[in-house]
């Protein structure tokens, strides 16, 4: 489930809550990542194993998927009070989407400081610097969405899981609720295809 950040509500979040059910992140466009100067989770992780010990033994490394998580930080907005409500995360994520929309072409490491605070409960997720040629993970399929719409490439995103049998919900089970209410539904591969006809 998909929503361009600038425009998250509430009842936004409510619903990625209820009707997907996973953790709800922002995926951002490398070059905001780099214009906010985050990081991958990783590479904080790998700098501070010298002190904590854990964090070595917890790397990463065996990922079936790629050799490197997108996770960045994860951050709550400074106007909100825990951050966990639905109006804090709506907050945050919202003001993500904003504030990514300016630092597409410009270095925002102060401005982002001054309005987030980490550790927090949305968490960032940063797009491959190759983008689709280097990963084809959910990161880059919807900052590329993004780009295809013309839209700030900042999206909210929740993985669609299956409350009966545990797992992500079904491609059928995912297009289903789609048509129901009157949502696109739309395959990684029509994402790709359209990005590569551009």
């Amino acid at each position: 489930m998909v929503i361009a950040a600038g425009s998250v509500g509430p009842k936004h979040v409510v619903t990625m809550r209820r009707d997907a059910g996973g953790l709800i992140c922002v995926a951002l466009h490398p070059k905001i990542a780099d214009n906010f100067g985050l990081p991958y989770l990783t590479e904080v992780y790998e700098k501070a194993s010298s002190h904590f010990n854990v964090l070595l033994s917890t790397r990463p490394d065996d990922l079936p998927y790629d050799e490197l998580s997108a996770f960045s930080l994860a951050v709550n907005h400074r106007r909100t009070f825990t951050g966990i409500t639905d109006i804090d995360r709506a907050l945050t994520i919202r003001e993500l989407g904003k504030l990514g929309a300016k630092a597409l072409n410009d270095p925002m490491v102060e401005e982002f400081g001054r309005n987030f605070r980490s550790p927090g409960h949305v968490s960032l997720l940063r797009a491959a610097d190759g983008m689709l040629a280097e990963r084809k993970g959910h990161t880059e399929l919807v900052v590329t969405l993004a780009e295809l719409a013309g839209i700030a490439p900042v999206i909210a995103v929740c993985e669609m899981l299956d409350a009966e049998t545990g797992k992500a919900l079904s491609l059928e089970a995912a297009s289903a609720y789609a048509s129901e209410r009157g949502l696109p539904y739309l395959n990684g591969v029509e994402i790709v295809r359209a990005y590569g006809g551009k």
